[in-house]
Parts: structure tokens; C-alpha cells; sequence
């Protein structure tokens, strides 16, 4: 195929990369379903846009990784996927792979109004005005893939749509991606606006310096160093094709761990921060997750009447 040498696994290698991928897949699926739970437990964070922005980054994050481990067993389990389903997963693990970073970004701009602007704070981050927000993320997100699929409609007959074919989205499978000037425009102009987006997340950040509550201002800055640092991991996820070319001339013996260890670092691994900035540092959400889950244990004492 356009003269790519292509590097199999061995069959133990393959299935200890699989057994990895799923595992963590699915530790970091029920550490997020505990969250989900935890906020619909209680109706006091469905009033608050802090936490309606977290919850809805951490059910994207588990649909992103339900999706994203799906496509990676199965190229290993099925090469060859029907193009309609590919193309759904393809399309929802696209959406979902955008909207991690822009919602963190949205997230910064929240915690930067409520330290620095507090008077204004619950008239401009209102829980409707999120929610608009959180649908404008959808419709960014999707916007590229529906235009893919719109334009695959106009040019391709019908007979493609039925066809098999290789299901390799570029975030999973840098090195099984052919890498035309399209793709690499398209990944150049993504860096681009997350450099945007950290250069936004500075300025939040050292604008919160200046706030009144020097001890909430601190915990401001916290927090958004903590998103940034979730922020450029999952930059690095759009520049996996450049870091695999810049790679494997290396380690041309190793492309295929190469790949696996760009995929776990930056796709993977970047979904075990939002536990830790939420889940575990607030002590609203800590307190109340650990009410919920916690078995309280009763000792009854049985006194003998006189």
C-alpha cells in the first residue's frame, strides 16, 4: 500500500499491548463512572458551572477512551472494518478527542472570572450559559468530521459506503496514517491554536496573582497549572505523526512500540488528570464521593435489662 513496509507484532506482543490498553481503559473508566455518580448524588453541583464543565470533560474523557481502545483492538482483532461503522467510531472518537482541550480551556476562563471578577461571577457563568457553552463545544468539534463525511457523500458511489477498509484514525495509529500535505496542514494549524491556548492559559494565570483572596488565588493557580500541564499532553496528541517521523529513524527496529508508547502518553495517560484536579484536590467533591462510597459501618450494643 503506497509502498509502506509494514512492522507486525508478535502475537505476545500484541496481546500484552491489548491487555494494557483495555486494562487502564478500564481503571480509568470506573475511577471517572465514581465522579459521575458522585455529581448526580448531589443536586448542589448541577448549580454550579465549575462542576458542570468538570463532569462533562469526564464523561467525554470516558467516551473518548471507550472509543479509542474499541479502534485499537480492532486493528489488531479485525484489520479490514465496514466503513459505516468505522466511520461512526471514527467521527465520535474524532469529536471527543477535540473537545478534551477546549473545554479545559473553558474551565481556566471560569476559575480565572470566579478570582478575579467574583461580583460577576454567578451572573456570567450561569448554569444555562454553560450548558450553550458545553453544545458550542459539539458543534466546533464535529464540525471537521461532518464536513469529511459530507464531502465522502458528494464524491465516492454508494458501493464505498458498504465497503471494508482499514480503520486507522491518526490519534491511535500515527505510523498507519498516510501523511499527505492535507494532514499535515490540518495538524500544523491545531498546533498552532493550542499555542493560543497556552499563551490564553498565562495570561490566566498570572492574572490570578493580582486577586484580593491571596489564598484563593493560589488555589486559582493550582488548579489551572494542573490544567495546563492536562492541556499540553493532549497537545502532544496532535503532533504524534511528527514525533513517530522524528522517532523512528532511530529505533527502526521498534516503530511499533514507538507507536504504542506516543498512544499511551498521549491519549491515555492525560485522562488520569482529571481525577486528581477534582476528584481528589476538591474537598466539596472529595467529601461528598467519599460520603457516597464509603460503607458506614453501625455497632449495635445490646444492653441486658436490669
Amino acid at each position: 500500500m503506497n509502498s509502506t513496509i509494514w512492522t507486525v507484532d508478535s502475537y505476545e506482543e500484541a496481546l500484552a499491548k491489548n491487555i494494557v490498553i483495555v486494562s487502564l481503559g478500564l481503571i480509568i473508566n470506573f475511577i471517572n463512572g465514581m465522579l459521575v455518580v458522585t455529581f448526580f448524588s448531589n443536586p448542589m453541583f448541577s448549580r454550579d458551572s465549575r462542576y458542570i464543565l468538570y463532569i462533562h470533560l469526564v464523561i467525554n474523557d470516558m467516551l473518548m477512551i471507550c472509543i479509542s481502545v474499541t479502534l485499537y483492538v480492532l486493528t489488531y482483532a479485525s484489520p479490514l472494518v465496514d466503513f459505516s461503522l468505522c466511520c461512526i467510531l471514527v467521527v465520535l472518537g474524532t469529536t471527543t478527542f477535540m473537545i478534551t482541550p477546549l473545554n479545559l480551556a473553558g474551565m481556566a476562563i471560569e476559575r480565572f472570572i470566579a478570582i478575579c471578577k467574583p461580583l460577576h461571577h454567578t451572573q456570567i457563568c450561569t448554569p444555562q450559559r454553560t450548558y450553550i457553552f458545553i453544545c458550542l463545544l459539539w458543534v466546533i468539534a464535529a464540525i471537521r468530521s461532518l464536513a469529511d463525511i459530507t464531502i465522502s457523500l458528494l464524491t465516492q458511489p454508494i458501493s464505498f459506503f458498504r465497503s471494508f477498509v482499514p480503520c486507522y484514525p491518526i490519534y491511535v495509529f500515527p505510523s498507519k496514517v498516510h501523511q499527505d500535505n492535507t494532514t499535515a496542514s490540518q495538524v500544523i494549524c491545531m498546533s498552532l491554536v493550542w499555542i493560543i491556548l497556552i499563551y490564553t492559559y498565562c495570561r490566566v494565570l498570572f492574572t490570578a496573582r493580582k486577586a484580593v483572596s491571596q489564598g484563593s488565588a493560589n488555589k486559582a493557580r493550582s488548579t489551572i497549572l494542573l490544567h495546563g500541564v492536562q492541556l499540553l499532553l493532549c497537545m502532544l496528541s496532535y503532533i504524534t505523526p511528527f514525533m513517530f517521523i522524528l522517532i523512528t529513524p532511530f529505533f527502526r527496529l521498534h516503530q511499533t512500540k514507538i507507536t504504542f508508547g506516543i498512544y499511551l502518553f498521549t491519549n491515555i495517560m492525560p485522562r488520569l488528570l482529571s481525577p486528581l484536579i477534582y476528584g481528589v484536590r476538591d474537598q466539596k467533591f472529595a467529601k461528598q464521593m467519599k460520603e457516597y462510597f464509603t460503607c458506614n459501618v453501625i455497632i449495635v450494643r445490646i444492653v441486658p435489662s436490669q
